[in-house]
């Protein structure tokens, strides 16, 4: 069984809070990682992503497991954490997608990777924003929630 590095990171408007509640994801990643029986090898919560050296086991593909983590620890950061949830609204805590090798810690990949996620995600937020400005008056469109 082979060791994946697995990269993430949070989503740019989560930043300040990341960093505020390094410990807090930092437990909720092993605890998640030790109920699907993943072995962390090594893990980092960096400034600007989630670095994971992890042996899964073959009965879980790489991509359902980091669903289920980033998944699940999202629901979990919201819960411990509401004023999150309300002060940034959405579901999200973590960029989509993710970095993943099975080679060695490829420093300037993760690098890259991370500089395109965070221009993505920034990109991303813009158009979900611009999405609700009303085109024949330019006003913001009021959502029910």
């Amino acid at each position: 069984m082979g060791a994946n590095h697995i990269v993430f990171a949070p989503k740019y408007r989560r930043k300040v809070a990341y960093g505020k509640i390094k410990q807090d994801i930092a437990d909720i990643l092993s605890m998640l990682c030790k109920r699907k029986g993943v072995k962390i090898i090594e893990a980092e919560i960096c400034p600007d992503h989630v670095h994971m050296l992890v042996e899964i086991p073959p009965s879980i593909s790489v991509s359902y497991f980091v669903g289920y983590l980033k998944g699940k620890s999202t629901l979990m950061i919201f819960e411990r954490h509401a004023n999150l949830k309300y002060k940034y609204g959405n579901r999200h805590f973590w960029c989509r997608g993710y970095y993943v090798d099975t080679v060695g810690k490829n420093a300037k990949k993760i690098q890259e990777y991370i500089a395109n996620q965070l221009q993505d995600d920034l990109e991303y937020d813009q158009m979900t924003l611009k999405e609700y400005i009303d085109p024949f008056t330019g006003e913001p469109v009021k959502r029910n929630k």
